[in-house]
């Protein structure tokens, strides 16, 4: 199947040398390494339990407009404040 990919120019460029060395091609070389990857489990598939830490808080935040520069200047300016 054709498909299209913007890759890194030096990464591809590794790839190509890479093919040369090995007597394949680029797409080969892609296609291995993709195999590889999707070979490996995942980090969330690995079983492994993940530990989420808390902190207690000064209890609920400001709403805070971030799409609003200077609402965020503000509060910045605020927290800074003595």
């Amino acid at each position: 199947m054709r498909t299209t990919l913007d890759l890194n120019e030096q990464l591809v460029r590794r790839a190509k040398k890479a093919a040369a060395e090995r007597g394949t091609t680029l797409t080969a070389i892609i296609e291995d390494a993709l195999r590889e990857k999707l070979a490996r489990p995942t980090r969330a598939a690995s079983g492994k339990r993940r530990v989420l830490h808390t902190f207690k808080g000064d209890g609920l935040q400001r709403r805070v407009d971030l799409t609003s520069t200077s609402a965020l200047l503000d509060l910045l300016e605020d927290d800074a404040a003595p």
